[in-house]
């Protein structure tokens, strides 16, 4: 069973409850769905998670881009991006925030477990190098 405590960040409800369903399926533990950027980072704050899954476009000031740029500055938790959109100035903007991974929707959960093993994995070993300089 796979480990891991993940924040859900999507906006359309019915798309959050079945990620938390795959996610949950998959072993792993849900700390809490936001809608909005600013849900975001209050969430990440109280909840400690060990990665969040991003959605781009989001209700309220912040979106996804900016959300998760905040996430990894003030939290070091490491952000996968879920998002239907795929064109070449959101992937520049998204780019800049150093994503641990991209899935395009739609997506399987195979698709979505391969990506947070490979997030949280790289996650540990470069936090593991920086303990040991």
């Amino acid at each position: 069973m796979a480990e891991g405590r993940i924040l859900i960040v999507e906006d359309e409800h019915i798309v959050a409850m079945g990620i938390k369903r795959m996610l949950k399926g998959l072993g792993y533990t849900v700390t809490g769905v936001a809608s909005s950027g600013e849900d975001a980072i209050s969430k990440a704050e109280s909840t400690f998670p060990d990665l969040v899954l991003m959605d781009i476009m989001l209700k309220g000031e912040l979106d996804g881009v900016e959300a998760a740029k905040e996430i990894k500055e003030r939290f070091d938790v490491p952000v996968v991006f879920l998002t239907a959109y795929s064109d070449s100035t959101i992937l520049e903007r998204v780019k800049k925030t150093g994503p641990s991974g991209y899935i395009v929707k739609p997506f399987d959960e195979k698709d979505l477990h391969s990506n947070i093993e490979i997030a949280l994995h790289r996650h540990r070993n470069e936090k593991e190098d920086l303990e040991e300089n």
